[in-house]
């Protein structure tokens, strides 16, 4: 008792022991000490020691304090206190405030003691598995040391420990289920661990994602309060950014479940916003960043216009617009949240549309466009602010051809309205203000309004202005190289380096690409000579980069020059340049642009950052524009005329080349419709060929109907001139009947003959101009030459029916004769003088076989209809046969199955007998009486027998 007394604290009696030997004595006790309650006393007695002596607990205990959580699971008390003490040695943060007199030298050893005691501590990967283990344990005492050990050990060691938590069994899992304790203090301290986890490492941040992290941070955030939380909501918001920044995959996986429209109601702010706590406001930034992360010009096109248009969607540039309109928020969020909006609306037309119809909440209402440009021309306002809606007006242009039209309509004469302040005004009054920094904001401002479009550039060329009272008005290319010609004038503004590094920057962004433009520029005579001497002078380090910029602008006049003034052809500049700088210096100092220090940190992202106003000199996407000019300038200078001759020809050849290539394709195209035509033609003349074949084989059937009609009325005929030799005059009526009826057919399959040799007349010309187009068009060849067939197949068949109905002819020509021959002979037969009873006799013969030829007729005709009626029975009979047969076939099957039935029932009663016949010898063998089937039957048959007789004698 009196060692832990003088541990604790108590005065002993007796020389006191030094920190390093009560440390050793305290080790051995948990070492060897059997009793657990002596164990827990020393490692309470280690843990308050821990912090004062830390080097001799951490070199001499960690192993001993390991041991006690592996062995000792089931006390929660001692495991504990080797937390906090294990705790305590890793962790580098001090609790008390240190004095500022403290030597930094030991807040240095301190923290590489933590390094090493945590290297020490992760040697083997099971101690951060048998942590991981621990945190489940339930109890408080348990589980939040372990929660605090784990988070040091990945503030001093994050990879290491990240590595073994990754391919630690459910190791994520574990810590994520953290955020689901009861005990607030637990999960608060588990969203720091995951904080910690979720640093830099893809991986574990898409295993926390997919473990419903968003759903759970969400639902905490909710909880308490949004944007009037406190802490906890920053650390979620803090563990959001953690895992969205730069990870694709999540922030696809936020966008595909609907978080974007859960952070709305962050944003919904009242009328009154004085008095924002300060947990309020870092609430409110951190948010505003994670709606940034999730639109970064950094991340895919794709995703960023994807979740553009789903914060459009649910009202979310709505509801920041309202804060951007908003009065009474503080500088701060207003500066994050015109940042947010401008991420918002980079390259989506539709938000840009969105943008542009918002109006200020003032009398009378204006653009916000419009109050926005107010403050970043205003010197007044604050910097980052003005930087803010430079970057806000940038991206409201970026890819808005729309919108750049606009903004340049607001400086053409036709479209000013001197009754209200547009953008135009404002940004040539931030351009020629006294102010250098609104120059430098109002010269890249205008700079994007005109960024890849020439159209714009053009407009802007009629833009005038006037300069003062009784002097003509000028345009505005001629006042921006007046101000960067009058030297003295500059000289007297605050930083004049830039101001002319913004007009600069303007006149190349707006000559690029536009001859027009150049021509202008060249057409005032000081433009030339400036920059020549400009570039030729040695001038200071400041001075350089206006060196660059103005060689930059005379090279964008030679290689965009249309050489439509004499005096300033491409040729003659070069020679200007050759003489009066050289090119070799005048390659240096273009390059002066690309090594400014402040070149390399506007190139790296879109938003204009700068730490001082006077380090604000490079535009983003002016830097893209000299890498684009600066090879080919360099080329363009150090060509001959020579050189530039070969080029145009070989321009010339490839244009050459390129028109051959267009006829060609035009050619090909024509041919393909052509093609194309005359497949349709030929399926038309398919169908044609089709219906004709079926017309073909209908006249077929109906001359096989003609001849079968023509040989019975041939017999019929024979048989009448045999028998019906005692009335000659009615044979001649009958024939003559006759032979009317068959000239009637006859003239009618004439008719018929001419109808198809006309067909057949069509098309033999079709023939001719399908040929005609085949030799145009070989790919159809094929299909016309397959209809050719078809047509010579039908030609072939008309010609035989033409045969037909000619052997037709001659045999009515010999009936018509024979008629003839008999009637001549009937005349010359009979006497000259019949009397008129023979003529009565005739006409009234004739009468009767008028009639007996109507009755034949009409009996035909009901022939023919019970014909069609039996054939129709017949049918109907063939369809009943159909319907009996198939029930038969299913009586079959039934037979079938009732016979396979009745076979398994026979086999089953053939078993039964068996079965019983085998029973029954068995009971016979064990002496028992039984009574056969048949001995029952007799006895059946004798009592029947008797009973016979009794009725007989009654």
């Amino acid at each position: 008792m009196n060692f832990f007394r003088g541990v604790m604290g108590g005065q002993a009696a007796g020389p006191q022991p030094s920190g390093a030997e009560t440390i050793q004595k305290l080790c051995d006790r948990v070492a060897s000490s059997t009793l657990l309650e002596d164990r827990r006393d020393a490692v309470r007695a280690l843990k308050s020691l821990s912090k004062k002596y830390r080097m001799e607990v951490g070199t001499q205990a960690m192993e001993h304090l390991i041991n006690i959580l592996q062995t000792d699971r089931s006390d929660s008390e001692i495991l504990g206190y080797a937390l906090d003490t294990l705790y305590n040695l890793i962790c580098n943060d001090e609790e008390e405030e240190q004095d500022e007199s403290e030597d930094e030298a030991m807040q240095k050893q301190s923290d590489d003691l933590g390094a090493q005691f945590t290297e020490q501590f992760i040697q083997d990967p099971e101690h951060i598995t048998l942590i991981l283990s621990l945190l489940e344990e339930f109890d408080f005492h348990v589980r939040w040391p372990g929660v605090k050990l784990l988070t040091a050990l990945l503030k001093n060691q994050g990879v290491q420990v990240q590595g073994i938590i990754l391919v630690s069994p459910m190791g994520v899992s574990r810590l994520m289920d953290l955020l689901a304790d009861s005990r607030e203090v637990i999960r608060n301290d588990g969203l720091l661990l995951l904080q910690q986890l979720t640093k830099s490492n893809a991986a574990i941040q898409k295993i926390v994602a997919f473990e419903s992290a968003f759903e759970r941070l969400l639902d905490i955030i909710t909880e308490e309060g949004s944007s009037d939380g406190g802490i906890v909501v920053e650390d979620c918001l803090l563990l959001l950014l953690n895992l969205l920044k730069n990870n694709s995959s999540n922030q696809n996986f936020f966008k595909e479940g609907s978080y974007i429209q859960r952070m709305k109601p962050w944003f919904e702010v009242g009328d009154d916003n004085s008095g924002w706590s300060a947990q309020k406001v870092t609430n409110l930034h951190l948010m505003l960043q994670l709606v940034r992360v999730m639109v970064s010009p950094v991340n895919s096109p794709g995703a960023s216009a994807s979740c553009q248009k789903s914060m459009y969607q649910c009202g979310l540039l709505q509801q920041l617009c309202t804060i951007l309109m908003a009065t009474g928020v503080p500088a701060d969020i207003l500066t994050e949240t015109i940042n947010t909006v401008s991420e918002v609306i980079r390259g989506s037309q539709v938000n840009q549309d969105y943008f542009a119809s918002v109006n200020a909440p003032s009398n009378p209402p204006r653009p916000a466009i419009v109050v926005l440009l107010m403050s970043m021309v205003n010197e007044r306002q604050p910097f980052v602010l003005r930087c803010a809606v430079l970057y806000c007006f940038q991206c409201f242009l970026y890819k808005n051809q729309k919108g750049q039209g606009e903004i340049v309509a607001t400086l053409l004469p036709s479209t000013i309205d001197a009754n209200s302040i547009s953008a135009g005004q404002l940004l040539c009054g931030g351009l020629f203000s006294a102010d250098s920094l609104s120059n430098w904001c109002a010269s890249v401002a205008l700079a994007h309004a005109l960024q890849d479009n020439l159209t714009q550039k053009e407009q802007l060329l009629r833009v005038q202005l006037a300069t003062s009272l009784g002097k003509p008005p000028v345009s505005l290319l001629q006042q921006c190289t007046n101000i960067l010609s009058q030297g003295d004038k500059i000289a007297r503004r605050g930083s004049k380096v830039q101001t002319r590094v913004g007009l600069l920057m303007l006149l190349c962004t707006w000559i690029n690409n536009c001859p027009i433009a150049v021509t202008h520029f060249l057409h005032n005579q000081e433009n030339v000579p400036f920059l020549t001497a400009q570039i030729s002078e040695n001038l200071g380090e400041d001075e350089r980069l206006v060196q660059g910029l103005c060689a930059l602008l005379l090279g964008i006049c030679i290689f965009y020059n249309d050489n439509s003034l004499e005096n300033y052809t491409k040729e003659k500049l070069k020679q200007l340049i050759e003489k009066r700088i050289g090119k070799e210096n005048f390659v240096e100092k273009l390059g002066f642009i690309t090594k400014h220090e402040l070149y390399s940190r506007a190139a790296q992202k879109p938003q204009p950052v700068f730490p001082s106003p006077e380090q604000m000199l490079f535009d983003h996407e002016f830097t893209k524009l000299v890498k684009e000019l600066e090879g080919v300038i360099t080329k363009a200078v150090h060509k001959s005329s020579e050189d530039e001759k070969k080029e145009e020809e070989v321009k010339k050849t490839l244009e050459q080349h390129d028109n051959i290539v267009t006829q060609y394709k035009e050619l090909i195209r024509e041919q393909d419709a052509q093609i194309q035509e005359l497949k349709e033609q030929v399926a038309t003349m398919t169908a044609q060929s089709e219906q004709m074949q079926t017309t073909v084989t209908q006249q077929l059937s109906q001359i096989q109907q003609h001849k079968d009609q023509y040989n019975i009325l041939k017999l019929k005929l024979g048989k009448d001139n045999q028998s019906n030799s005692q009335a000659d005059s009615q044979v001649n009526g009958l024939q003559t009947e006759e032979l009317t009826q068959l000239r009637e057919e006859v003239e009618e399959l004439r008719q018929q003959h001419t109808l198809l040799q006309t067909q057949l007349g069509d098309k033999d010309a079709l023939i001719n101009t399908l040929q005609s187009e085949t030799a145009e068009g070989s790919a159809a060849a094929s299909d016309n030459t397959e209809l050719l067939k078809e047509l010579e197949a039908l030609r072939s068949q008309v010609q035989s029916q033409s045969v037909e109905i000619d052997q037709m002819k001659t045999e009515r020509q010999e009936l018509l004769r024979k008629a003839e021959a008999v009637s001549s002979e009937a005349v010359s037969s009979s006497d000259g003088s019949l009397d008129a009873a023979k003529m009565a006799e005739v006409e009234s013969r004739l009468a009767a076989q008028t009639s007996e030829t109507e009755r034949l007729k009409e009996e035909s005709k009901s022939l023919l209809e019970s014909r069609a009626e039996l054939e129709q029975q017949l049918a109907t009979a063939t369809s009943t046969v159909a319907i009996l047969q198939t029930e038969k076939a299913k009586l079959q099957t039934e037979v079938q199955e009732s016979k396979k039935e009745q076979d398994d029932l026979l086999m089953l009663l053939a078993d039964q007998d068996q079965k019983i016949s085998g029973l029954k010898q068995r009971l016979k063998a064990l002496g028992e009486t039984v009574d056969d089937e048949d001995d029952l039957d007799t006895r059946d048959q004798t009592d029947e027998d008797e009973e016979d007789e009794d009725e007989d004698e009654d």
